[in-house]
């Protein structure tokens, strides 16, 4: 099942709102542990996939739904060899806490997906919907048809699996002393000694908090977040070679590697797509 020919295994679609990535996949590639700095909502269409999750290990087959929240560690697997097929839309934050607060009327928008799998086939056909308008060419009423269709799925999702969660509250305030300076410039050159020393910890603690509190060491939490930054500014219209110095890589060819890695794609190829 993997991709042969002129198309590519993994393809990110030009879509209709710059805060929506659209991507499909067909292929056997398996991902070491990453987050995402979106929400992920996507069906299986062929095969099956397995993946770490909030909820521990779990398997997803056609007609599944897999979904992912900002910052939740997660692999992804096969479950054999003839690989799997999936869609997914990937929402900025933003969009969705806006889309949140109209349906719950203004209440607190912070939003959590409480199942990394879902069997729904109401749900799943919302989601085949958003995804062609997300997708479909640009005309007059294409945005209005696109925001009606994300509404109906989040009301939906809102409705089965919506919870309200502050990210990151419960964290020792050393550790989300080092969390906030990460966050807030993560192109900046970071050691576990120097991180460990703002945070007021020892390099052993500061590495068991990021792992109990992140499910990611602090060197992969700050290349989650170059990546992410690297991802915004690509989008913006950076030249990859720029936006890889700005994000904090060393050059193009790092930013190459870690895109390969977290997306299954390269930067170049992300551009064209998104």
């Amino acid at each position: 099942m993997s991709g042969t020919g002129s198309h590519p295994p993994i393809r990110f679609h030009k879509t209709l709102a710059p805060v929506i990535d659209a991507m499909t996949a067909v292929t056997a590639m398996s991902f070491s542990r990453h987050t995402h700095d979106q929400y992920g909502i996507g069906t299986i269409d062929q095969g099956g996939h397995a993946s770490l999750s909030d909820s521990g290990n779990v398997e997803a087959r056609p007609g599944d739904l897999i979904l992912v929240n900002p910052g939740e560690v997660h692999d992804g697997r096969p479950l054999d060899s003839r690989g799997r097929a999936w869609r997914m839309l990937y929402f900025e934050p933003g969009w969705i806490h806006e889309l949140q607060a109209d349906i719950t009327q203004g209440e607190d928008s912070r939003f959590g997906l409480l199942a990394p799998v879902l069997r729904d086939p109401h749900i799943r056909g919302l989601f085949d919907e958003a995804f062609q308008c997300a997708t479909r060419d640009e005309s007059d009423l294409a945005g209005m048809a696109l925001d009606t269709a994300a509404l109906a799925l989040m009301a939906r999702l809102v409705e089965e699996l919506g919870h309200r969660r502050t990210i990151g509250q419960w964290s020792p305030t050393g550790l989300a002393m080092a969390r906030d300076l990460i966050e807030s410039d993560p192109a900046q050159g970071f050691s576990l000694a120097g991180l460990a020393r703002i945070s007021g910890m020892s390099r052993f603690q500061l590495h068991r908090g990021f792992l109990r509190e992140t499910g990611l060491s602090p060197h992969l939490y700050v290349l989650q977040r170059r990546i992410a930054l690297a991802r915004r500014l690509l989008k913006a219209g950076h030249p990859p070679a720029q936006a890889a110095l700005a994000a904090g890589f060393c050059d193009q060819s790092h930013l190459n590697r870690a895109f390969l890695r977290h997306l299954g794609v390269t930067p170049a190829r992300y551009v064209r797509g998104a």
